[in-house]
């Protein structure tokens, strides 16, 4: 059963923000989409890339190694590919950002 976990703070993602956070031996990819917060699964399917030193246009981010995007709210590519990054639920609670872990 999921569960809600800490994975930062609100200061710590600024608009057009974003953070990987190690969890439980999972990346997750946190990023600040014009307020709303988000995650993602961190690894780039394509080489294992960071998604979250990639930079955010919008709400995609483009993998830093090679160029694979995603949308950091859906997990979908534009690229056509069926491939999809998982997302995970996040709660902000105070200044608290929660995401909800399996």
């Amino acid at each position: 059963m999921p569960e809600l976990v800490k994975m930062a703070e609100l200061s710590e993602l600024p608009p057009g923000g974003s953070k990987e956070v190690e969890h439980d031996g999972r990346i997750y990819a946190l990023f600040n989409v014009d307020g709303k917060i988000t995650a993602i699964d961190g690894i780039c399917p394509h080489q294992g890339g960071p998604l979250a030193d990639g930079p955010l246009e919008g709400t995609l981010v483009t993998c830093p190694w090679h160029g694979w995007q995603f949308d950091v709210c859906t997990g979908k590519t534009p690229l056509g590919a069926r491939l999809k990054q998982t997302v995970y639920e996040v709660k902000v609670e105070g200044q608290d950002v929660m995401v909800s872990v399996p």
